[in-house]
């Protein structure tokens, strides 16, 4: 019986993946540089830091100063994000989820004050039971510690809850730590590989959270 839905926070509460490959291919094209978003999609889900201003360096041959370079694009980003609105579904869900009893969790291989401070901003932060990032575990995405986390925390088991994510780090995660797995992939994960989920939406809104209720209960 479901008990909880933890949802992923990055690119599944707000998307903040494609801002952040936006907003450094600014940075590329300003030097006639091209940025694969391989660089990115492969890493997402995680807490493993990619060196985009190596990768630049690398591309050019020039040096940069590095400082100074990294504000800008940090100013553009938090321009870009802060202009995302919720996506598509996620509000319907945390009220459905509320009207059915159920508690709801986050659980981000981001750092906490980042999550904390978008949810906050949104009027969200009340909302969730537990917040649970990669400054609360040894091991974040793939691994399942934050997953593990987060349903010991709502005071459920792994299989009373709902994971919803939009990578394949995420997925493996939750699929670890023996979640029912949900994916809603956005424009940075729709062609990675994401078979190992129990369930893949194109968005929140294609299916009500009752009727995902159901699904994760056995019951259709």
């Amino acid at each position: 019986m479901i008990k909880a839905i933890v949802f992923d926070f990055d690119g599944v509460i707000i998307d903040t993946e494609t801002p952040l490959f936006n907003s450094w291919q600014e940075i590329f094209s300003t030097y006639n540089a091209h940025l694969d978003i391989s660089i990115l999609t492969k890493r997402i889900g995680t807490a493993e830091p990619i060196d985009f201003c190596q990768h630049l360096e690398d591309i050019t041959g020039l040096a940069f100063d590095r400082e100074k370079l990294m504000t800008r694009r940090r100013q553009r980003y938090t321009e870009m994000v802060d202009a995302e609105p919720l996506m598509p579904g996620v509000d319907e869900y945390i009220n459905s989820a509320q009207r059915h009893g159920l508690s709801l969790g986050v659980a981000s291989s981001s750092d906490e004050d980042w999550i904390v401070g978008h949810l906050t901003e949104r009027g969200l932060i009340d909302k969730f039971a537990t917040v649970k990032s990669r400054d609360h575990v040894a091991h974040a995405k793939p691994e399942p510690d934050l997953y593990l986390a987060a349903v010991e925390a709502l005071s459920v088991r792994p299989e009373e809850a709902i994971a919803i994510e939009d990578s394949a780090n995420g997925a493996t995660a939750a699929k670890r730590a023996g979640l029912y797995t949900v994916v809603v992939p956005n424009e940075m994960t729709k062609n990675l590989a994401l078979d190992h989920a129990d369930q893949r939406l194109d968005s929140l809104e294609e299916m009500p959270l009752a009727r995902l209720i159901q699904h994760a209960n056995g019951e259709i």
